[in-house]
């Protein structure tokens, strides 16, 4: 498994702290930033690991910033991506088993070091399950596509 992995300034220490984790646990990734504390915006390191994601050169990505949200919000942005934000372990499988997240999100202000790793670690491990799940992400797929050729055409509301 490949992980694209990057945060705001707020995340900085905790994605340092998953990388230890990730590295550990003998998980691939790549740091794609911010690379120290000093103020940035969130936006600019989500689209570069939803993307990367979205175009399959990761299994998955992990985002943190200061809640996850923002992080969250702009990583569903990208079509193909179906971020969570979660704060907690059950939340974190459940976004794997029944929605098929490919992103997850987390919230350095929100959530410790041990805890944290306990969400990735579970969240990692946890598998789709498909059968009705995956009728509802398929229709997840159709509203992208929907607002998608609608942008593309140049359509409005």
């Amino acid at each position: 498994m490949k992980i694209a992995i990057g945060a705001d300034h707020a995340g900085y220490t905790l994605k340092e702290k998953i990388k230890k984790f990730l590295s550990q646990n003998k998980i691939e990734y790549q740091d794609f930033g911010c690379y120290s504390a000093e103020s940035t915006d969130y936006p600019d390191w989500a689209i570069k690991i939803a993307e990367a994601v979205a175009k399959k050169e990761f299994d998955r990505g992990i985002l943190i910033c200061g809640t996850g949200i923002g992080m969250c919000i702009a990583a569903n942005k990208v079509p193909g991506i179906r971020a969570a934000s979660c704060y907690e372990v059950f939340t974190a499988r459940l976004s794997r088993e029944h929605n098929d997240s490919n992103i997850l999100a987390l919230g350095a202000r929100i959530t410790g070091e041990d805890l944290t790793k306990k969400i990735v670690e579970e969240w990692l491990k946890a598998k789709f399950k498909g059968n009705r799940h995956k009728i509802r992400v398929d229709k997840i797929r159709e509203i992208e596509e929907k607002y998608f050729k609608r942008e593309k055409t140049g359509l409005k509301d």
